[in-house]
Order: structure tokens, then C-alpha cells, then sequence
């Protein structure tokens, strides 16, 4: 087997690699270099290959798998080697830029798995797992040292507990200890977005009792370097933006509450004890527009007006660029959230679901025509927030805006009154197509909004046809993502599993069950969720007809579908900087869902 270093002209990413199949089984290629010797080849060969790369923009996933294939092609190594090659070439590629950011701002990431399943005398607490009492394990001392540099510790497996901490403001750069399964899951969360990460893979993905190279371990943690002269762009910095635009202190400078008086978080549990009723709506307004979500939509307004005027919220010094952007622009990426979170609120109404960001929803809190009033208190915020700002932003494009907000909230009005009548009607059947209507009236409206009022406040574009066409193919996967979602309970959200089904909605795992299945057992399907009471056992019979008829495994491959026209639609867009954002929109919002909930098992924060 050749080991000769790598003398092939310098590796570019300047051109997008070849799209690969969503879908595919990439479990053979997870193998790992079974030798040292050999491990130490293929990370030498894969820092030689990274140090020739354009650090300024982010490696995409399949740019990283182009690139990983050609350092295993040049020394005639196995394909099995892939994952384990994309991640050094991804260490490599951000290890400067890792090691210039202060211990105290970094994030060390352990899996509990490290840890001795047999006779572990560690217990699992309110602090996370105890484990400095014994030496049978490396955890502890990983733990130790990097707790003594002033890292934050995380003993968990999962990006999105990751990805909050990261948005959260409490470090920039993560060094990760983790099996090549949950690394492959980190890369779509973690690198696309820009986020500095350097890993070490585990010698296994058993899950028990494994083992790391801990030479390699220790020097990720004690790496600090100078500043690259280069530096990577990255979404972090609108990421942050986004989400801090609903911090209590920036919500009131941008959006001052008429009536003023303290928040309900302020109010120590008292409610809405002793306000004035005039003053009532309000604060429960405020109070659930600053409460939870991802803040998706108010990103992609901030990151597409970015794109389109010099890209300095990505750059070097974004966090700085981004604290002096126009109110008006931030007031604009606020009302496209207010728009999204009185849909919320009324979808929660006539869908009668329990919970929302994982309380109880507002109707269950406060009464369904409190909740209704709440929700039509939000849609007239969205149109306040723009309106007041024509001065600032243009009266055309203030009409521009406006207009397709409203045409937005007309299509949602649309399908979500489809998705009613459906519901209340003694006829359930339902084609694909007709489910796929009423997703891209109820779902892509919102994403199409976000867009193009980014786009538009960057000013007049020259073409926007595009918009629609992408945000129906986004939202459209989108919607389906959540359905197969909604058949795993969602700690951070509804609680429920298959609620959908319990909620009687009309879903395209719906619409393909009724077209798989055989007379006989569609007759059962549709028996079993009329029926006045739907138990456990009714679940899972539905689970078992769903998986015969081959719904989940169709449905995926919708999503597949949708997402390829998706990058479609983008591969013509410029400029490249767009394109890139509109890329990175794809992969995140479409993210699959993952075989299991993530286990955080501790973590130390300040």
C-alpha cells in the first residue's frame, strides 16, 4: 500500500463538487485505519492535502468528500476509510483557526461512551456524571485538564445541544472527541454554518467501552496558536444576530411595548395577577415571541440582505458589522418571526396540541379566545414593524414587503383552511398531490417571505423569480421532514408523538398509506383513526400499516426530491455568495431525523 506524501497540484474548492444521493447507506465507509502507523499515514497525508486549501469560506459536505476521496485515491487506500479521511481533512482544514481562539472560549466535547460500561462507579446527577472519583477511564482526565485551561465541558452526543451553545454566545470553537457516526451527523449542523471544530474520532462506534488515540487528544486541547492571516467566513455571527434580536432588553429597544410595565419571566411566576387587562395582551404577546424557537426565519432575512451588500456579516469581524446594522433591517428580520409565531399560535388553537417549546401551549395557559387575541396581536405587530420604517427602508420597498407578507399570510390562511376542512370532514381520502398543495400553501409562504425580504431590502432586485420556486420546494421538504418527525416525541417542542395523526391532519404519510396499501387493510387505516379514542396499541398498529405500505421510506425520498430541486433552483443564482447561503439553507433546513434523541449527560457552564 502506497505512502508516499502527496504531490498532486494544489486541492481547490472553488467550484461545488458533484451533489451526492441524500439518502444513501454510508456505514461501509466508516472503517477505521486499523494501525497506528497507518492512522498517523492517513492524517499526514490529509493535513498536507487541507494546509493547500482556500481557508476563506467553509469546505460544504460534498466539496470535503471530493477532496477525501482523492487523498485515499492518491495513496491507493480503501474507500472504507472515507468518513474517517473527511474528518481529518476538516480538523486540519480549521485547526489554526481553532487554536487562536482563547481556552475560555472554547467548547470540549466528550462522549460518555468513553467511560467503562462494566462496574463504572460514576452516578449521573443534577451536575452531569461524577466522574472524578476513579481512574478506570480517560474521561476524567480529559475533563480535568481542559476544565484547568478553562474550556467548557460537554459530556454528550448530538449536534443540536452543541449548535444552542455555540449560538448561545458561550464559545466559539468546539474540540470534539466522537465516534465517526455522530461526526458525520456534526458536519451538516457544525461546519456548514462556519463554526471553528477540530476532532479526534474514536478507535469505534460500539457505544461501549471505547477508545480514542489520547496523545491526539491531549494535543487538541493544548493547541493555541496566533491568528491565520486567513479567516474562514461563517454564518455564526448572523446566527447570533438573529437569535439576539429576542433578548428581552433588544426586543424593547426595537419593538418598545405600548403599555410597558414588567415582563411575565419578570413577574416571579405571579402571571397576569393584578395588570391592567388593557395591558394583558401585550405582555403575553411579548413574553411567547421571545420564547423559543430557532429563529430560522429572521436569520435567513439577515443572512440574504448580507450576501447581497458586501457579505461582512460572514467575514472576519462580523459580530462587529452586524452590531451596527440599521434597526431597520433588524425590525424587518422581527416581523417575519411575529408573522410566523401568531401562526403558531393559532395552528396550536385548531389543532388542539398540548404543548409549544416544550409548555404548555398559550390556549391551554389562558383560554382559546385569549389565544386567538394573541395571535392577531402578533400579525399586527409584523405589519407595524415594517410600515413604521418606510421613511428608512423606502416606501417601495416598504410596499414591496408588505405585499408579500400579506400574500404570504393569504396562502397560509389558504392551506391551513384546507388542512380544516380535511380535518372535519367524514371523507379522509387524500391524494399525495392534494397533501403537497397544502403544504406549499401552509409552509413555503413563510420561508418565501424571509427571502425575499432580505432581497428586498438590499434593494430592487433584478430578478426574484426564483424565490418562489425555491421556497415551495424548501417548504415543501420541510413539511415533510416535520411529519416524519412528528412520529418521534420532540423533547424541545410538541412532547407528543404522532400527533398528526392524533390530530386527524392530512399528511402526505397519510396520502401514501391510502395509496400502498391493499383495500382490506386501507379500510383498518381509516377505521383506526375515526374511532372516538386512539390508544398506544392504536399507534403502533398505524406505525406497522405506514411501514407495509413503505410511507416512511417514500416520504424520504420525497424529501430527496424536493431537495434537489431545491439546488436546482440555486445552482443559477448569483451572486456566488447567495448561492453559497442558499446551499447552506438546504442542508440545515432540511436536516434528517436523527435515529434517536441526543443524551446530554454533563455539562459545566459558567
Amino acid at each position: 500500500m502506497a505512502t508516499a506524501p502527496v504531490e498532486s497540484q494544489p486541492v481547490s474548492h472553488s467550484a461545488a463538487a458533484p451533489k451526492k444521493p441524500r439518502r444513501r447507506n454510508t456505514s461501509h465507509l466508516k472503517l477505521v485505519p486499523e494501525t497506528r502507523a497507518l492512522r498517523e499515514q492517513v492524517r499526514a497525508a490529509c493535513a498536507q492535502t487541507a494546509e493547500r486549501l482556500d481557508k476563506s469560506r467553509p469546505l460544504s459536505k460534498d466539496e470535503l468528500e471530493a477532496i477525501a476521496r482523492g487523498v485515499l485515491a492518491a495513496h491507493d487506500w480503501p474507500e472504507g476509510f472515507l468518513g474517517w479521511a473527511m474528518v481529518e481533512v476538516a480538523s486540519h482544514f480549521w485547526s489554526s483557526q481553532v487554536a487562536a481562539v482563547p481556552f475560555e472560549r472554547r467548547l470540549f466535547l466528550l462522549p460518555h461512551c468513553l467511560k467503562h460500561a462494566e462496574g463504572c462507579p460514576a452516578d449521573y446527577d443534577d451536575f452531569g456524571l461524577d466522574c472524578r472519583k476513579c481512574g478506570a477511564c480517560r474521561i476524567a482526565d480529559f475533563r480535568t485538564q481542559a476544565e484547568e485551561l478553562g474550556y467548557k465541558v460537554l459530556v454528550a452526543e448530538g449536534s443540536p445541544i452543541v449548535l444552542k451553545i455555540i449560538v448561545g454566545g458561550y464559545v466559539d470553537a468546539i474540540v470534539g472527541v466522537a465516534c465517526l457516526n455522530v461526526l458525520e451527523k456534526a458536519i451538516d449542523k457544525i461546519l456548514l454554518a462556519g463554526i471553528p471544530c477540530l476532532a479526534v474520532p474514536l478507535l469505534s462506534s460500539d457505544c461501549r467501552n471505547t477508545s480514542v488515540d489520547e496523545d491526539w487528544v491531549f494535543e487538541a486541547i493544548h493547541r493555541r496558536e496566533e491568528a491565520p492571516q486567513t479567516q474562514t467566513k461563517t454564518y455564526l455571527h448572523l446566527m447570533r444576530a438573529a437569535t439576539s434580536l429576542f433578548e428581552p432588553d433588544k426586543l424593547e429597544r426595537l419593538a418598545p411595548r405600548l403599555r410597558g410595565g414588567p415582563s411575565l419571566a419578570e413577574r416571579n411566576g405571579q402571571g397576569l395577577l393584578g395588570i391592567d387587562p388593557v395591558a394583558g395582551t401585550e405582555l403575553i404577546a411579548y413574553d411567547f415571541l421571545a420564547k423559543g424557537g430557532k429563529h430560522s426565519r429572521p436569520f435567513i432575512t439577515l443572512a440574504i440582505y448580507d450576501a447581497l451588500t458586501g457579505g461582512q456579516g460572514a467575514a472576519a469581524g462580523g459580530a462587529e458589522h452586524l452590531a451596527t446594522l440599521p434597526d431597520w433591517v433588524k425590525r424587518a428580520a422581527l416581523s417575519i418571526e411575529t408573522f410566523h409565531k401568531a401562526s403558531l399560535v393559532h395552528d396550536d388553537i385548531e389543532d388542539n396540541d398540548p404543548y409549544r417549546y416544550g409548555d404548555a401551549t398559550l390556549h391551554r395557559k389562558f383560554g382559546i379566545a385569549t389565544a386567538i387575541n394573541v395571535g392577531d396581536y402578533l400579525i399586527g405587530l409584523g405589519y407595524r414593524l415594517i410600515s413604521r420604517d418606510a421613511a428608512h427602508m423606502g416606501a417601495e420597498a416598504a410596499a414591496d414587503i408588505v405585499d408579500r407578507l400579506a400574500d404570504a399570510h393569504l396562502k397560509l390562511a389558504e392551506g391551513q383552511g384546507a388542512e380544516l376542512l380535511w380535518r372535519d370532514s367524514l371523507e379522509k381520502k387524500l391524494t399525495p398531490l392534494d397533501a403537497l398543495k397544502i403544504y406549499a400553501l401552509k409552509t413555503a409562504p413563510a420561508f418565501e417571505a424571509a427571502i425575499y425580504s432580505g432581497l428586498r431590502l438590499a434593494g430592487p432586485p433584478a430578478d426574484a423569480a426564483w424565490v418562489s420556486q425555491f421556497a415551495r420546494n424548501l417548504g415543501v421538504a420541510f413539511q415533510i421532514l416535520n411529519d416524519l418527525n412528528d412520529w418521534q416525541s420532540d423533547e424541545h417542542n410538541k412532547l407528543v408523538a404522532a400527533g398528526d395523526v392524533l390530530g386527524g391532519r392530512p399528511t402526505v404519510l397519510w396520502a401514501l398509506a391510502l395509496e400502498g396499501l391493499d383495500a382490506e387493510n386501507r379500510a383498518e387505516l381509516e377505521s383506526l383513526v375515526t374511532a372516538d379514542t386512539v390508544s398506544d396499541a392504536t399507534l403502533q398498529r398505524v406505525r406497522q400499516l405506514y411501514a407495509s405500505a413503505g410511507v416512511f421510506d417514500n416520504a424520504a425520498r420525497l424529501v430527496d426530491k424536493y431537495q434537489q430541486r431545491c439546488e436546482q433552483v440555486a445552482d443559477a443564482v448569483e451572486p456566488e455568495e447567495l448561492r453559497r447561503l442558499l446551499y447552506y439553507l438546504v442542508d440545515t433546513v432540511l436536516e434528517r431525523p436523527a435515529a434517536e434523541e441526543p443524551q446530554v449527560l454533563a455539562l459545566t457552564l459558567p
